[in-house]
């Protein structure tokens, strides 16, 4: 039965514009609701929730509710049936207009301004119950309130005789008119949209995250209604910062005008780890102890030292009670400032400074985490103490020439393996050299000294080198026992096999060029073109190429005087007449362009093709002209298995007699 105890006036499109579009978030409304009950006194908060649960599903067209409530409950000063009707369901009732900057007893700067938080659940559900008691004392306690908003009939205008929208009216609970021993307000959420529950430990950080205030007469618990687990009490959100780049913000107020400064309270930093989710991200600017605003950046324009670090590490939390005091400066969803007012623009350009100078101070530091984390997954320290615990020479020559490569790396990039072992195998082949170099400097200049003296040094030279020959063939022999595997695997596929020749073509023939791999033949009339340039020093344009939108496996420079059009195909194909056609077209096309370009032809006379393909499947024109033709070889891949093979091991083998046996310091 439709009771009239409670009125709320308030036009459909309102609720529609201020609570379902602007809350849409389970921790947006959470917020709202947090800060409803600061405002009203509580010094404990109680919020009931299942922790990672969907509230509602979509079921073929219909979003089906899951039958979860959500119930945030507080100890505050709650409210009367009067109270309800002459502020919570006045929306837009400015609540410090009307009642003073800060709250009666406790005397807490007040959150709510505009009145409208109460509308925010309704950007998650559709029934929201209010029990609430307030008011004096009476000889049975607190009289309770007790009424549902029902989303739906709230958005149902009614109109009177006069043409008036007819106010809505929530309906009394069972509770209403009874008594409560305590002063307090509990409201229970149902009825949901397709909306998700953070995790635990993501809700604890959005949050936290919301809320910049500490203080002991205030506590936020949540709990879990799913399970037994520990309830959880809101704190600050703590992110471990980077040593070294912390800025106090204390002493730097913002510049409003000559006359003018605005106080600002708080931090900036580099976090130690990179951003691992977006209440992490940037800079929270608070007021009144809440956020107001987001910023990764300040709207700081590119090209500045340390940019790209600190659009991944920047952090930081700083106070601005001005922001939302007498004038509006936060809009109205409060989830961000209005920037283009005169103290916005001057909060945006006193924190475009503040960057910049923490961008240029931090580089550092962001360097040496860097560094440490390369270190720590790459065991660098340790596998060369334990491959040259005599040597600290060759320690230390890898270790400076690795610290030269991660200089400028990414800390995503240095936490992959496969990126620390390149760094690894390049540092232990360069840094000997470094060394070597190094010492052969002390060796001239030796005005004077004992033949043991010299002797030691040219020991040191020839172990540099030899290191750094032991793992450059270390490092081929790796990539031949990676060939082997693929070739000897019948589910082999053949982009498998390219992807491996394309970072070491001299699979294919030591010491040649690569110009093109799996491009167009077009683009390897450019590549030659570049090629041409950086070896002659001059600029060439070279003949079209026939069927230039052709793309062989691979084309490569034989330094003496032949193009080679590579073809391959996975293990135990066989080769087909139609395959064999198109690689034929290539080597024509190729040969084609030769003859019309001169320049070309001055270095390179002929061309070649090159098939690596376990069987064939010929008609006998195409297996004759394979046979016959001298511009045409064919081997499988055993064949040229076999042949780098030979060549690599020879090497490695001169290599091991002149070391004895190279240190192995692969990643396992």
């Amino acid at each position: 039965m439709q009771s009239d105890k409670y009125t709320m006036k308030i036009s459909r499109l309102t609720i529609d514009k201020l609570g379902i579009q602007m809350y849409d978030r389970v921790s947006a409304v959470l917020a709202e609701l947090i800060a409803n009950a600061y405002d009203a006194e509580a010094e404990n908060v109680t919020i009931d929730l299942p922790f990672g649960k969907y509230l509602a599903k979509r079921i073929e067209d219909e979003v089906e509710d899951q039958g979860f409530e959500i119930i945030i409950e507080d100890d505050g000063s709650g409210m009367t049936a009067q109270d309800v009707n002459d502020y919570y369901l006045n929306v837009g009732y400015n609540r410090r207009a009307k009642r003073g900057e800060r709250t009666r007893n406790l005397k807490r700067k007040v959150m709510g301004r505009k009145g409208i938080g109460k509308l925010a659940p309704f950007g998650i559900c559709r029934e929201v119950e209010i029990i609430t008691s307030g008011g004096t004392r009476a000889e049975d306690g607190f009289t309770v309130s007790n009424f549902i908003l029902d989303m739906d009939e709230m958005l149902v205008e009614e109109m009177d005789d006069n043409g008036n929208v007819e106010p809505y009216h929530p309906i009394p609970g069972d509770q209403d008119g009874k008594f409560a021993n305590s002063t307090g307000t509990k409201l229970i959420l149902r009825n949901f949209d397709k909306r998700r529950v953070p995790t635990r430990e993501e809700l604890d950080r959005q949050l936290a995250a919301r809320f910049g205030l500490s203080q002991d007469n205030w506590k936020v618990t949540l709990t879990d209604s799913t399970s037994q687990q520990e309830p959880i009490e809101l704190g600050t959100l703590n992110i471990d910062t980077m040593p070294g780049t912390c800025i106090d913000v204390g002493d730097r107020p913002i510049k409003l005008s000559d006359d003018e400064l605005l106080p600002v309270t708080g931090w900036v930093a580099y976090s130690k780890d990179p951003y691992r989710d977006e209440v992490m991200a940037g800079v929270r600017i608070y007021s009144r102890g809440k956020i107001v605003a987001q910023t990764r950046d300040f709207d700081i324009k590119s090209g500045f030292t340390g940019e790209f670090k600190m659009r991944s590490y920047l952090t930081g939390a700083i106070n601005a009670e001005w922001l939302d005091d007498n004038e509006d400066l936060v809009r109205t969803d409060r989830q961000d400032i209005i920037w283009n007012s005169d103290s916005g623009s001057a909060l945006r350009e006193w924190g475009q400074n503040l960057l910049k100078e923490l961008a240029a101070r931090a580089e550092t530091s962001v360097r040496k985490r860097i560094w440490d984390v390369f270190l720590e997954n790459s065991h660098l320290e340790e596998r060369l103490q334990n491959a040259h615990p005599n040597d600290s020479s060759i320690r230390s020559s890898v270790l400076r020439a690795a610290r030269l490569l991660v200089s400028r790396a990414d800390r995503d990039s240095v936490e992959k393996s496969s990126y620390a072992n390149r760094i690894v195998r390049l540092a232990y082949a360069v840094g000997p050299h470094s060394d070597l170099l190094h010492t052969l400097d002390q060796i001239a200049s030796l005005e004077s000294g004992s033949v043991d003296d010299i002797l030691d040094l040219f020991e040191r030279v020839r172990l540099a080198e030899t290191y750094s020959l032991g793992q450059v063939a270390q490092e081929r022999v790796r990539v031949i026992k990676q060939l082997e595997a693929l070739v000897s695997r019948r589910t082999t596929i053949e982009s498998e096999l390219q992807r491996l020749i394309e970072t070491a073509p001299w699979l294919l023939y030591p010491n040649w060029t690569t110009l093109s791999q799996n491009q167009s033949l077009a683009t390897t009339r450019g590549n030659f073109e570049s090629w041409y340039l950086a070896k002659h020093g001059k600029e060439i344009t070279t003949a079209p190429i026939i069927d230039s939108r052709k793309q062989p496996d691979f084309v490569m420079l034989n330094h003496e005087g032949r193009l080679e059009v590579v073809e391959i195909k996975r293990p135990q194909h066989k080769l087909t007449d139609v395959e064999f056609k198109r690689a034929y077209n290539y080597l024509k096309a190729v040969q084609q362009f030769i003859e019309s370009s001169p320049e070309v032809k001055v270095d390179f006379s002929k061309a070649k093709l090159s098939i690596v393909c376990d069987e064939l499947n010929l008609e006998h024109e195409y297996a004759d002209l394979i046979d016959n033709s001298p511009d045409i070889t064919c081997r499988t891949w055993h064949d040229l298995l076999r042949s780098t093979t030979r060549i690599h091991e020879n090497f490695l083998e001169v290599v091991t007699k002149m070391q004895g046996e190279l240190p192995d310091i692969s990643v396992e």
